[in-house]
């Protein structure tokens, strides 16, 4: 998805939990409409990792605490999920979010920053972080180094984000246009080292000392005729997806870009009847020596 819980909301970058709470709200909104995408992959990258029941676990940049609460179901009624935030607003969605699910006991929550955990060595055993550590732009390893040093030896880090995608059917040279902008390739940018880029994960995984470093690849899509809830969604994610592209496009991309992207468009793209996109997320895992 490139910008989202990613580098604006989950916790890692230095300007997080800046805004005014108006915009705070609107990308929290944004969070819970783009959820019927985000949750089936989620849900199978957790059982591969196949945690363990009654295990505690940290969810590292958890916006609106709904991937805490999958976490929590997967180990069962007698574990527990912290999850941490920098953003008291978004961690505000969260804790009502437990509540709503009745999971308040299962699950809770904390402000902090995910580059300074504060929490001591090996307090869990495990850790998950979706679309933060690793995909913020600031230099990885120290956060995944973080992240190890709060899981017990033979506890697992993971971390997850969103790792490609095929959004307009028919036009593949104007998304591809759009996907070599400065906002269509971040949080990768110019000038990064190519080990940094997040398909590069098990190289950090192995500079750090993580053993049996494993990477899976899970699939997302979408076809016509599309629900409301995933119409939803993929309006959510066209909006988050190329923001502020427009400016290194031409005038006719440009054109093309508003007629197919736009909501208010009589040719916006999710009007196809035989409308089809697929994305992917990567996984990444490793284990803490012993």
């Amino acid at each position: 998805m490139r910008r989202t819980p990613e580098s604006e909301t989950m916790g890692s970058g230095p300007n997080d939990g800046k805004k005014e709470a108006p915009e705070m709200d609107s990308y929290a909104e944004k969070l819970y409409m783009s959820d019927p995408l985000q949750e089936p992959i989620v849900r199978s990258a957790i059982e591969l990792l196949a945690l363990p029941p009654g295990s505690r676990g940290l969810d590292a940049g958890c916006g609106v605490g709904l991937q805490a609460l999958l976490l929590a179901e997967a180990v069962g009624p007698h574990g527990h999920v912290t999850g941490l935030d920098i953003s008291a607003e978004l961690l505000t969605h969260a804790e009502q979010n437990a509540r709503r699910a009745g999971m308040s006991e299962r699950v809770s929550f904390r402000e902090g920053d995910v580059r300074r955990l504060p929490f001591d060595d090996a307090t869990f055993d495990w850790a998950w972080s979706a679309s933060c550590v690793g995909y913020a732009p600031m230099e990885p390893v120290p956060l995944v180094r973080e992240l190890a040093r709060v899981v017990r030896p033979g506890g697992t880090v993971a971390i997850l984000a969103w790792s490609s995608e095929q959004l307009l059917p028919g036009y593949p040279l104007l998304e591809a246009r759009l996907d070599a902008t400065a906002p269509g390739i971040a949080p990768f940018a110019r000038g990064m080292r190519p080990d940094r880029h997040f398909v590069r994960a098990l190289g950090w995984f192995q500079e750090i000392g993580l053993r049996n470093p494993t990477a899976h690849t899970l699939t997302g899509q979408a076809q016509a005729p599309l629900s409301e809830a995933m119409r939803k969604a993929l309006e959510a994610l066209l909006e988050m997806r190329w923001p502020g592209a427009e400016s290194e496009l031409s005038q006719e991309d440009r054109r093309e870009y508003d007629r197919l992207c736009n909501p208010n468009s009589p040719d916006f793209i999710l009007k196809l009847p035989d409308y089809y996109a697929f994305f992917t997320c990567s996984m990444f895992a490793g284990t803490v020596a012993r």
